[in-house]
């Protein structure tokens, strides 16, 4: 198994926008839109965190997966393909996170 399972997940929940929301929880997320589905990615967030603090390391393989599931449902809501995400961290491959950070512009 190898990071090309988010590629192929990402497909999966692609197909399921505009689908049923009765047979499928994905398309259920896109049918209640993309404030739920932020909703759900800061739930998720939250809950890795939790497990990491708790130390237990299989808590958070399951919360790190359904945080990235979810990620991925906002992407496919935004019409963001993960292969722009690919390219912007090897974009950002050996450049200083500190460096990164100061060519942003400012707000």
């Amino acid at each position: 198994m190898d990071a090309q399972v988010l590629d192929k997940l990402f497909d999966v929940i692609a197909s399921r926008k505009g689908g049923d929301a009765n047979s499928s929880y994905t398309a259920k997320l896109f049918s209640k839109g993309t404030e739920k589905i932020t909703q759900k990615v800061g739930e998720e967030a939250v809950e890795t965190v939790i497990a990491a603090l708790a130390k237990e390391n299989k808590d958070v393989v399951a919360e790190s997966a359904d945080l990235l599931y979810h990620l991925l449902v906002l992407w496919a809501d935004k019409g963001v393909a993960p292969a722009e995400i690919w390219e912007e961290l090897a974009r950002r491959e050996g450049v200083s996170g500190i460096d990164e950070k100061n060519s942003r512009p400012k707000e």
